[in-house]
């Protein structure tokens, strides 16, 4: 394994046409020996969250939607936020992570700035995403190239990829089909 990428952003090449993942900004969560786990950030769902999981209501702002995390199980609720109080939870940085300490959600207003609700995540077996890597399906980048609670998802993906500066502003330019150029 390369070395730990929690806290930093992957950017999707071009290249990369997997349809989960076509120009993705993802926050990698965990990243060890046994695998990796992010968070698509730029994938909206049409779903408010309250709507579609009632149970949110305390600990999501009114209109708050529910975005799309990635492939693996796309039944279950991440919660990442923001954090002034983490508690037990999962630290991506010294400041965000994912909600895992089974505290009642009535309380995460009182502990987080922002708070996002995804449906499923991004998740990577063993040397998996160093194979990607390596086949450069990717662009490592730190994670203030986009911010995770961005709602501009639309643009998060050139404007991540802007802020890297260089050869990647020139690809943020690249239309999303470049035969029709």
């Amino acid at each position: 394994m390369s070395e730990s990428l929690r806290g930093r952003l992957l950017i999707a090449t071009p290249t990369l046409n997997d349809p989960n993942f076509r120009r993705t900004v993802v926050l990698i969560c965990a990243h060890g020996n046994d695998g990796a786990l992010g968070l698509v950030l730029n994938r909206p769902s049409p779903l408010e969250a309250v709507d579609a999981v009632p149970e949110l209501e305390p600990a999501l702002d009114d209109g708050s939607r529910l975005w799309i995390g990635g492939p693996v199980q796309p039944e279950d609720i991440v919660l990442l936020a923001d954090f002034s109080e983490p508690g037990e939870s999962l630290m991506v940085t010294d400041d965000i992570g994912l909600v895992t300490d089974g505290s009642p959600l009535e309380s995460l207003p009182d502990r987080t700035r922002r708070l996002r609700a995804f449906l499923g995540h991004s998740g990577w077996g063993p040397g998996q995403l160093d194979s990607e890597l390596e086949r450069q399906d990717w662009i490592i980048a730190p994670l203030d190239a986009g911010d995770p609670f961005d709602d501009d998802a639309e643009n998060l993906w050139r404007i991540a990829l802007e802020e890297l500066g260089g050869q990647y502003a020139l690809v943020a330019r690249m239309p999303d089909d470049p035969s029709m150029n």
